[in-house]
C-alpha cells in the first residue's frame, strides 16, 4: 500500500541535503532539517522576536501579533500545506521559523530607516540579515559561528537578494545559496511555500489586529471581495452573529474560512503546476518556473486585500505617526553608535574597533537590527535623553 504522505520525488529529502558549511556528524535521532528547526528555536534571535513589531509597536497592546507569533503562524500554515503536497514538513517549518530572524525593531519602518542609514555602506535588507544571523551572528557553538544550518534551510531564508549582494555572497561561497539569483533559478518547493505562507498569514492576522485596534472595521472590510464572501457565508450559517456581543466571533469565523479557502486554492493550483512541469527532483524544481502559488482568481483577490490593508491600515495616520517616531529612534541610534562605537554592548564595540576602515557601520547595523522594540527605545533615551516611545 502506498503511503499518501510519503515525500514526493521533487521534495527535499534530508538524506540528500547539500550539507552544512561546516561538516558535522549526523544526529542519532533527528533528520538534518529537524536539527535545523531545533537550533532556530533555541537561538537568541528567535526569542527576541517576541518583542519585535509586526504592525503595531510592542507597547501598544499585549494581544497584537509580534514577529514571534507571526513566525509560529506561518510555520503552522506552511506545514499544513506541505503535508498535502507531500513536501518536507520539517524543512518548511525551519524556513518559516527563521524567515524573520533578521528583522529590525519597529517592523518595516525600522528596516526602511536602517536601510537609508546604510546606503553608503551597502544598504540593509532583512532577508539578507536573517542569513547573517544564522551564518555568523549567533554565537552558541564552539566549533563555528552561526547555527551551521543546511543549504536548503539557508536557501529558503534568503527569499530576496539584489544582484550586487548575490555576487558578494557568491564570491564568499561559490555555488552557494545566492547562486540562484545569478542563474535566475527558483528555490525548493519548501522555500516557495514558506514564502507564500508568510503572505497568507500576515494578511489574515493583520485583519484581526487592525479590527482589534479600531483602525479598520468589519464594515470597511465588507467592501473587500475576499473577506466579504466568507463573512457573508458565516452570517448565512449563523444569523445574528454580527450582533455587538458576538461580532468578534464573526470576524474570527470569516478569517478562518478565508484562510481555509486560500490554503485549498494553493494546494490545487500548485498540484496542477507540478503536474504540468513534472519535475523529477529538487534540481528540476530549481530550473522550472515558480510552482507554488494561487490560482488566477485567488491571486487577484489576495492582491486586492493587500492593497486595502496598505491603504487603510499600514498607511493609517495613527500608524504613520508612531512609525515616524520609531524611524527617528533608529536613525539617531545609528548616528550615535557610528560616532561612538564604544557605546554599544562590549562584544559589538570590540567588533567595531577591529573592523577595517568603513566597515564599522555594518557592525552598528547588526547591533540595531538585533534589538527589540523596547530595548531600542530605552537605548535611544539613554543616549539622547529624549523619550520618543513609551
Amino acid at each position: 500500500m502506498t503511503d499518501i504522505f510519503a515525500l514526493a520525488a521533487h521534495a527535499c529529502h534530508a538524506a540528500d541535503t547539500r550539507g552544512r558549511r561546516h561538516a558535522e556528524a549526523p544526529a542519532p535521532t533527528r533528520s538534518d532539517y529537524q536539527r535545523d528547526r531545533d537550533r532556530i528555536v533555541h537561538s537568541s534571535a528567535f526569542r527576541r522576536l517576541v518583542y519585535k513589531t509586526q504592525v503595531f509597536l510592542n507597547h501598544e497592546g499585549d494581544l497584537f501579533r509580534t514577529r514571534l507569533t507571526h513566525s509560529l503562524e506561518v510555520a503552522q500554515l506552511a506545514r499544513s500545506v506541505a503535508r498535502s503536497l507531500r513536501l518536507n514538513e520539517d524543512l518548511v517549518e525551519a524556513i518559516a521559523l527563521a524567515h524573520d530572524l533578521g528583522h529590525t525593531p519597529f517592523g518595516h519602518a525600522g528596516q526602511d530607516a536602517l536601510n537609508a542609514c546604510m546606503q553608503a555602506y551597502g544598504g540593509f535588507e532583512h532577508n539578507l540579515q536573517s542569513l547573517r544571523v544564522v551564518d555568523s551572528l549567533e554565537l552558541r557553538y564552539p566549533q563555528f559561528a552561526g547555527l551551521n544550518l543546511t543549504y536548503e534551510t539557508r536557501e529558503g531564508i534568503l527569499k530576496h537578494c539584489s544582484r550586487s549582494n548575490a555576487e558578494l555572497l557568491e564570491a564568499q561561497e561559490p555555488g552557494g545559496v545566492a547562486s540562484r539569483f545569478l542563474l535566475r533559478q527558483q528555490p525548493s518547493l519548501e522555500a516557495q511555500l514558506a514564502n507564500l505562507a508568510d503572505e497568507i498569514a500576515y494578511n489574515a492576522h493583520d485583519i484581526d489586529d487592525g479590527v482589534r485596534s479600531g483602525l479598520i472595521t468589519q464594515e470597511q472590510l465588507a467592501e473587500v471581495p475576499l473577506f466579504a464572501r466568507y463573512r457573508s457565508e458565516a452570517l448565512d450559517e449563523f444569523p445574528g452573529l454580527d450582533a455587538p456581543a458576538t461580532e468578534r466571533r464573526l470576524l474570527y469565523e470569516a478569517i478562518r474560512r478565508m484562510l481555509s479557502a486560500q490554503v485549498y486554492d494553493v494546494i490545487a493550483a500548485t498540484q496542477q503546476a507540478i503536474a504540468c512541469a513534472a519535475p523529477c527532483d529538487v534540481d528540476a524544481v530549481r530550473r522550472a518556473a515558480p510552482l507554488v502559488g494561487f490560482g488566477p482568481e485567488m491571486r487577484v483577490q489576495s492582491q486586492t486585500l493587500k492593497r486595502f490593508l496598505f491603504d487603510n491600515l499600514y498607511r493609517h495616520p495613527q500608524v504613520i505617526e508612531t512609525t515616524d517616531r520609531a524611524q527617528v529612534v533608529v536613525r539617531e541610534l545609528f548616528d550615535a553608535f557610528l560616532a561612538a562605537p564604544h557605546a554599544m554592548k562590549p562584544a559589538y564595540a570590540a567588533r567595531a574597533a577591529s573592523a577595517p576602515p568603513g566597515h564599522s557601520a555594518r557592525v552598528v547595523a547588526d547591533f540595531i537590527a538585533g534589538m527589540t522594540d523596547r530595548f531600542a527605545a530605552a537605548e535611544h533615551e539613554r543616549l539622547t535623553g529624549r523619550r520618543l516611545l513609551p
